[in-house]
């Protein structure tokens, strides 16, 4: 696996900024958010520099039932391609349910919502990635993600979920430690025992965010600083196994550049920290199996005086570029459970690789395990965006909690995707587009969804005021026919702010 070093999420707000960072080895970009012909200037000054820019897909829904989209894989493919990336990545989610699998309306989640870890789903898993890698030219790396609820009947562990998965496929992984800390504050999951249960010769690169606890529910917000549970439990991982990259991740309140440099600097002592805790725990194996190789008694503590250093200058050395050397690999092996075979996922995550302890699913039980998983998906999603019967078995509290989050979301990026319906709605937009989305679920992407939204207002004969009606009209007809009146968007939502501010 390409060793990749220290890097950031690129986003547009702060493209200037990652620029002039020091120390940016490679940086992360939303696939869906670039297009392939127009590449933004700054990825492509910073491709010019020789930066790694990685496609970060995340609407493929691997973990859905039905098989992945082949116009979204060849979509992720032509970006792969147009950055030169050594890898893509995706997450280990379902994002939308619903259709003629079902024979149920087609639903969108608009976010990333948790896979039941059960053998069905972890065949249907296992096909879908199997799918996606042939159709990517190079390899895939999936997420690991954030859950505010559990699905009741599940089968397996996080970390055993994981293991099973890069075994049977060869795929690789991507751990998000502020993943594994939320789904600890939110599931009671014990972030260590997932990490001792990974297959660490699979991880592709590390994810590092910050969030916020509200009410005993700890929200993966990407928009706060990293707190130190998430950090104390990089250093687990890096007191396991060198990473090959870690990533610093921020989507909204972006900081002061110099804020965000500060963070990395805290990630590489958390990093160190661990490189530390490695390679103690090396010398002391090697110093016990000398022992035991000599036939002598105890043993002393002296190898160990000199690991605080050795592992201070690993850690370090990553800071040039590269993070320090993978542990040897059977020893982590080991320590992730002695019971475990060895994982032989292929270097390139290649569709054919392996075959695992599990087995590959029988193909005439895939039908049916797809069926079974896209019934339960299905209902999982109705409760979330169409207020039908929570399933049996499902916290309603939580269901509640998610389903709230999930209609802000959705107000907040309709709002990102067509900024004019906040100036023309004003102060009234958001008590509008939430009374919209509790009877009218999404099910198809965040534009039409904004288009939708404005004929539910126009008609039921909204807003009152009849001039921003008028707009909304405008806008309406400006978007929705088969091409824009108006070429110049940066002209009309002016003008829109513009008429608002002359009609109060």
């Amino acid at each position: 696996m390409e060793r990749l070093g220290t890097g950031i999420g690129w986003r547009p707000e702060i493209a200037d900024a990652v620029e002039r960072m020091p120390g940016i080895d490679w940086v992360e970009a939303v696939a869906e958010n670039v297009c392939p012909g127009h590449l933004p200037d700054s990825l492509r000054r910073l491709r010019e520099r020789g930066v790694t820019v990685v496609p970060h897909g995340v609407s493929l829904g691997l973990g859905g039932a039905d098989r992945p989209d082949a116009g979204r894989l060849t979509a992720l493919a032509e970006r792969a391609e147009a950055l030169g990336s050594p890898l893509v990545t995706e997450h280990i989610a379902f994002v939308r349910a619903g259709g003629p699998l079902t024979v149920s309306p087609h639903l969108e989640a608009g976010h990333l919502l948790p896979v039941p870890r059960t053998r069905d789903a972890l065949d249907v898993l296992c096909e879908n990635v199997r799918i996606a890698q042939d159709a990517l030219p190079v390899p895939l790396a999936v997420e690991n993600i954030a859950a505010l609820v559990c699905w009741p009947g599940e089968e397996m562990t996080e970390g055993q979920f994981l293991y099973d998965l890069a075994d049977r496929t060869g795929v690789r992984l991507l751990i998000d430690v502020a993943n594994l800390h939320t789904n600890h504050v939110n599931r009671g999951e014990d972030p260590s025992k997932a990490l001792a249960e990974l297959p660490l010769e699979a991880i592709a690169y590390v994810h590092v965010a910050g969030g916020f606890e509200r009410d005993g529910v700890w929200h993966d917000s990407h928009a706060h600083p990293v707190p130190r549970p998430v950090l104390d439990i990089l250093t687990d991982l890096a007191s396991r196994v060198s990473p090959p990259g870690v990533l610093l991740e921020r989507d909204e309140n972006f900081p002061e550049p110099a804020e965000l440099e500060a963070e990395l600097t805290t990630i590489h002592r958390a990093l160190e920290a661990g490189a530390v805790e490695r390679v103690k725990t090396e010398l002391r194996s090697a110093a016990d199996n000398a022992v035991r190789r000599a036939g002598t008694g105890a043993v002393g503590d002296e190898p160990l005086l000199t690991a605080t250093a050795a592992g201070r200058r690993e850690a370090t050395a990553g800071r040039g570029g590269e993070l320090p050397p993978a542990a040897d690999a059977g020893a982590r092996v080991a320590a992730s459970g002695g019971n475990r075979a060895v994982w032989h996922g292929h270097e390139t995550g290649a569709a054919g690789a392996t075959r695992g302890v599990s087995g590959l699913p029988h193909p005439e039980g895939d039908a049916d395990a797809r069926q079974r998983l896209g019934l339960a998906q299905a209902a999982l999603l109705s409760a979330l965006v169409a207020g039908t019967p929570v399933p049996e078995g499902f916290d309603r509290v939580r269901i509640g909690v998610q389903a709230r989050a999930l209609a802000a979301k959705r107000a907040d990026v309709v709002a990102k995707v067509a900024p004019e319906l906040p100036v023309i709605l004003g102060d009234g937009y958001r008590t509008a587009f939430l009374g919209y989305a509790q009877a009218r679920p999404m099910t198809a992407g965040y534009r039409r969804d904004a288009l939708t939204f404005a004929e539910h207002l126009l008609s039921a004969g909204l807003p009152g005021d009849a001039r921003a009606r008028r707009e909304l009209r405008e806008w309406w007809l400006e978007r929705s026919g088969p091409a824009p009146r108006s070429r110049r968007p940066g002209h009309r939502l002016a003008g829109a702010t513009r008429r608002v501010l002359l009609r109060r």
